[in-house]
């Protein structure tokens, strides 16, 4: 798939935003992205044979099916699915200035892991004069959605999106790269808020795979930085996991070198990477949620093609109550659903509903 190609912006939306929603106790919520239709998997790879309205209605078209598939699960917040993207993030590589538009891939062959996903390449300043995309695809998710779920986008942070940029030039290292990134990324947020976004997730899974070598205070002050104009505008949260692509973890699996350092984060939600992990470290909502952060458990496996049965659900929120109040709880698969087939996908989203409900039921708040 060609990750610059641009796609054209459906006509801005006329309606009047409704205030936010109120959050139930025990929410369900997905991260962002959602598997593609096997369609547009295959028209990505050929979209030189199609015309620029052809490449608006798959757009569209793809969204309306995340959108469906999210909505007949019954799940409290829902998400576009990212459908625009071409995968979490590449997209966004695309509207930038100062990189060469083709990334270098140093290894094409062999098991699929992170290091077949390209490196850009600077060729200048970094800045973005049409934005990062997300703008617009709330406002395509705006005019799509039923009434009912809560609409929320998800953004890549300046420091995960540093990752595929080699230091060069003016920038001597990825911290450099991520600096330059603050300013547009804060830009996007400022946009999705103004667009009547009332949830946004900054999204910054690379924090978590490198907390273990880094200094994780130096973490918070640029996620403050970033969030900074939209802080207290909007319902944020942000996502702590140890990477998946092609179903792949990048970085150790302990949440320990991130604490107590990210419990000064300014966020409204945590999401928690917990399935895969078989629950370990889920003590930390404890505290997470005594410091006035909610706690977003990921209680689905998006690298496993187990199916979550209704009754595992079940079992995993009631051990999640051991620790938090269920009015500081969500509940959400491990990560974005890109990496899972569609079919999976559905029926983990549907039984992780479901199971849900089974306790809302038990505690008289269904």
């Amino acid at each position: 798939m060609n990750p610059t190609k641009q796609m054209s912006v459906a006509p801005e939306s006329t309606t009047v935003q409704s205030p936010p929603k109120q959050r139930r106790p025990l929410q369900t919520t997905v991260i962002g992205s959602y598997p593609f239709p096997g369609w547009l998997e295959f028209a990505s790879a050929h979209l030189d044979q199609f015309g620029e309205a052809d490449i608006e209605e798959l757009r569209t078209d793809a969204v309306i099916a995340a959108v469906h598939d999210q909505v007949v699960t019954g799940l409290d917040v829902i998400t576009d699915g990212e459908q625009t993207r071409f995968d979490f993030n590449l997209s966004f590589y695309g509207r930038l200035e100062g990189l060469d538009s083709m990334p270098l891939v140093s290894r094409r062959f062999g098991p699929p892991a992170h290091d077949q996903r390209g490196k850009y390449r600077l060729t200048g300043t970094l800045h973005s004069k049409h934005g990062l995309g997300a703008v617009e695809e709330f406002k395509l998710l705006q005019k799509i959605a039923p009434p009912g779920p809560i609409l929320k986008a998800s953004v890549p942070g300046p420091y995960t999106l540093s990752g595929r940029i080699n230091p060069g030039g003016p920038y001597k290292s990825r911290w450099d790269v991520c600096e330059a990134l603050i300013p547009i990324v804060r830009e996007e947020l400022q946009g999705l808020v103004q667009a009547g976004c009332h949830e946004i997730t900054l999204d910054e899974p690379s924090m978590s795979c490198y907390a273990h070598r880094e200094d994780p205070r130096r973490f918070v002050e640029i996620f403050a930085e970033t969030v900074k104009p939209i802080a207290g505008r909007c319902r944020l949260s942000t996502h702590l996991c140890f990477g998946n692509y092609k179903g792949r973890a990048v970085g150790p699996r302990r949440y320990a070198p991130l604490f107590p350092a990210f419990f000064e984060l300014p966020v409204d939600e945590m999401h928690l990477e917990m399935a895969s992990r078989e629950f370990a470290e889920i003590e930390v909502i404890h505290e997470m949620t005594n410091r006035g952060i909610d706690a977003a458990v990921g209680i689905i496996d998006v690298k496993s093609y187990y199916i979550e049965t209704r009754g595992d659900v079940a079992d995993h929120v009631r051990l999640c109550l051991k620790y938090a109040p269920a009015e500081k709880l969500s509940f959400a698969p491990d990560c974005g659903l890109s990496q899972t087939a569609r079919w999976a996908a559905r029926q983990k989203l549907a039984n992780m509903v479901a199971g849900v409900a089974i306790v809302r039921r038990e505690l008289g708040l269904a």
